[in-house]
């Protein structure tokens, strides 16, 4: 069966396409992502702005495409925080579905937290020990406490990093006041996952792809680190050497920023938010050993699907 899953998220559009056969690991064949920025200009609005409804749509006129060049059996396609929070999120899942002909499920929180649990226990090979995955949208961010076995705590936070930019609106570069004022906001808004680390005793935090990866790239580019290549869906992370890019890029223009070896331009301008989440993550938990896992929603999605259905 070729399997296509599509993740509408606020900053990206994502596709993965998946040869899955009965008992054997599914193999990729396609996968690829949209910067279409759903939430620029409206998401703490609840709207879905003229230009990002069209970008939008486009993207996923791009992946029918794909989805009949590769002649997918199924198609699996999820929104999240932008279109779900959106006034006009339902126009466009119908407006999708009559110039594409993809039949998109608007997920809430509760499931988008348990499809990244998925995806994250496969790529970082969970075992008894607690871990605390976070996964750092544009419209949410969703934190999730488990084991191999079992899912402790999960919430999804309206704290994505284009909400957030779009709520401060901070100067460039972004200055001491500002970053106090975000971290504040972000602890406040956190006590309850503070109460359930406290609770459960996570001895690692786990990113998941997206923000996270530009992580691992930057420190490849900037420090020497460890390359991100497709073969691989797991990196060890030193606190030290987050750190340094930390520092780095919360000093930085945009300008400067889109110099910064390893960072993609279409993460340029969100990356000093993912930034202060990641920090602040590590600051409340107190957490040493930090992993970055390339899997994500839509990996969560497939492996969930082959776990419910017979596949020949």
């Amino acid at each position: 069966m070729i399997l296509g899953i599509i993740d509408c998220g606020t900053n990206t559009f994502n596709i993965l396409i998946v040869n899955v056969q009965k008992k054997q690991t599914p193999i990729k064949l396609h996968g690829s992502r949209i910067a279409v920025k759903l939430g620029e200009g409206g998401i703490n609005s609840g709207t879905i702005v003229e230009k990002a409804y069209n970008r939008g749509i486009d993207a996923l006129a791009n992946f029918s495409k794909l989805i009949a060049k590769y002649n997918c059996n199924k198609v699996l396609a999820f929104a999240t925080s932008a279109i779900r929070d959106a006034h006009n999120g339902p126009k466009f899942i119908e407006d999708a579905y009559l110039k594409t002909n993809i039949n998109i499920t608007i997920i809430d929180g509760n499931k988008e937290a348990e499809l990244i649990y998925y995806g994250n226990k496969i790529a970082a090979n969970l075992n008894k020990n607690t871990s605390l995955i976070m996964d750092i949208g544009g419209g949410s961010t969703e934190f999730i406490i488990a084991n191999s076995t079992q899912i402790f705590w999960k919430k999804s936070y309206r704290l994505g990093a284009s909400r957030l930019l779009q709520k401060f609106n901070p100067s460039n570069p972004i200055n001491d006041g500002e970053i106090n004022a975000i971290s504040n906001y972000l602890n406040t808004e956190l006590s309850d996952l503070i109460q359930a680390i406290n609770l459960y005793n996570p001895i690692e935090l786990i990113g998941s792809s997206g923000a996270f990866d530009s992580v691992v790239e930057i420190i490849h580019g900037e420090l020497n680190g460890e390359k991100l290549v497709p073969e691989k869906i797991i990196y060890n992370v030193k606190i030290t050497d987050f750190d340094k890019i930390f520092n780095l890029i919360i000093k930085s223009t945009l300008k400067e920023r889109l110099n910064i070896k390893g960072l993609i331009e279409m993460r340029a301008d969100m990356i000093v938010i993912s930034c202060l989440l990641i920090k602040t993550a590590l600051t409340i938990s107190n957490l040493s050993q930090f992993r970055v896992s390339t899997y994500s929603l839509k990996e969560g999605a497939m492996f969930e699907f082959i776990e419910k259905n017979t596949v020949n």
